[in-house]
């Protein structure tokens, strides 16, 4: 196990230490663990935003949806992807399908 990354978040870090702790990861492997927990905060950060800014917003041609709520959806892809790389499922919170990856199912390797 290695020691969890300066400047994650509490959603972030709550991955790394979950992946972390139950696969043994190359060097690679770990900066994509990274990128993948800098997602997941970001997707925290997005849904506060919409939480705290509602569904839809003002504009100057009328009532919007968020675009943080599309911005959500990329971001979940890319951490979907991030994670079938890895070999590990979603986490639970992130109401995501299973994944099969982009180019099938990856297989990591336990601890």
């Amino acid at each position: 196990m290695t020691r969890t990354p300066t400047g994650l978040d509490k959603p972030g870090q709550r991955l790394w230490k979950s992946i972390d702790g139950e696969y043994e990861l190359a060097e690679h492997e770990l900066a994509q663990l990274l990128e993948a927990c800098h997602v997941r905060d970001t997707i925290n950060t997005l849904r506060d935003q919409v939480r705290s800014d509602g569904t839809m917003i003002g504009s100057s041609q009328g009532p919007r949806l968020h675009p943080g709520i599309v911005e959500i959806r990329q971001q979940q892809l890319a951490l979907a992807r991030l994670l079938a790389t890895l070999g590990v499922p979603g986490l639970e919170d992130d109401d995501l399908p299973a994944s099969k990856g982009v180019r099938g199912v990856y297989k990591g390797r336990r601890a």
